[in-house]
């Protein structure tokens, strides 16, 4: 099936009353992760202080989203899971502040909302960097979730593999009262071209082109940052990674076209959303700067239900809960899968 009619057809919002579960999504954003849940029915409730992102969520899903701002004494219904994408910003140049007593941090919150609700399942993705030099924070995450009785186990999880067209690197921590895998990889890799297809040689009416100084600015910032190939889009391999920055900002590292003519413009929100597998159906709420920073900000939905297909096998009574091969893009056996820790510091 062709990536475009695939994600069309295949992320749809709709509730399975067999299967009876419900999701609250924390910093919900525009509905990404959650598209991706109720496309397998799962009932879905929203959280987020965007007015145009929530807008965005409550036109295209069937679960409600309340346009609110969360704090640790936030009331939540009962739920099976709880899913988010928290923000992170306990760190500053120096090194580590207040860890889960940072008041502008996120996860304070997610963690309180696990610790009122009790779900069977928790689920949340951050960006790579949590792994590294932050790594001590998603350490002191996860032993506070398990110390609520969640086995929890994480990894960094690329979205190329999860049939979305974009290199697109996030960390996804995941608990549950019993053991739960994460999703297998597939072995094809959707490309730029499958996804935005015949919009990559149009010019649409509103299209933004590349100035004789944007492109004397560009190839001086690819020369400054080394860049061996320039940042167009290329057709035969997956996008780079959509960022706020990269689409909403007109910088050198901006998301662009290179038109059969030469001319390279700025590509427009329906290829930004196809690359983060958005269904053309979906409608965004707000201005075009807004857009494009609720599409860079989202979980993409195509991944989003990889993650979701897993969760829903694990309410099914013969979910296996041992250990199962992990294979590469070969269909080579990599290693059996067990639940990654951090290795706790003494």
């Amino acid at each position: 099936m062709e990536y475009v009619e695939k994600i069309n057809k295949e992320l749809k919002p709709k509730i399975d009353k067999k299967l009876n579960k419900t999701v609250i999504d924390l910093f919900a954003g525009c509905g990404g992760l959650s598209l991706g849940f109720e496309s397998l029915g799962f009932k879905t409730i929203g959280y987020e202080k965007l007015t145009d992102a929530s807008e965005t969520y409550n036109n295209n899903l069937i679960g409600k989203c309340y346009n609110e701002e969360l704090s640790i004494d936030t009331e939540y219904p009962n739920a099976d899971i709880i899913i988010g994408g928290p923000p992170c910003q306990p760190f500053s140049v120096g090194g580590k502040q207040m860890g889960l007593n940072d008041s502008r941090d996120g996860f304070p919150i997610f963690i309180s909302a696990v610790e009122k609700v009790n779900p069977e399942v928790l689920l949340f993705e951050n960006v790579r960097g949590l792994l590294y030099k932050n790594k001590w924070y998603l350490q002191e995450v996860i032993e506070k979730l398990e110390s609520l009785g969640y086995n929890t186990s994480f990894r960094l999880l690329n979205a190329k593999f999860y049939g979305v067209p974009q290199n697109r690197e996030r960390v996804i921590v995941i608990g549950a009262k019993n053991t739960i895998h994460f999703p297998s990889k597939v072995k094809y890799k959707v490309t730029v071209g499958e996804a935005i297809g015949e919009l990559a040689t149009q010019i649409p009416d509103n299209a933004k082109f590349l100035t004789s100084s944007m492109d004397k600015y560009i190839a001086k910032y690819e020369k400054a940052s080394k860049c061996v190939n320039p940042r167009d889009l290329y057709m035969d391999r997956p996008a780079r990674t959509l960022t706020c920055r990269n689409l909403a900002g007109a910088t050198g590292d901006m998301h662009r076209v290179k038109l059969p003519d030469g001319r390279r413009r700025r590509i427009t929100i329906r290829e930004a959303a196809r690359l983060q597998s958005f269904p053309d159906w979906f409608k965004f709420s707000g201005n075009q700067t807004g857009i494009y920073n609720q599409i860079g900000n989202a979980v993409a939905p195509y991944f989003a239900l990889s993650l979701a297909k897993e969760i829903k096998k694990y309410f099914e009574p013969n979910y296996n809960e041992n250990s199962y091969p992990i294979k590469d893009e070969n269909d080579q056996i990599l290693l059996f899968n067990e639940p990654e820790k951090i290795h706790r510091s003494k």
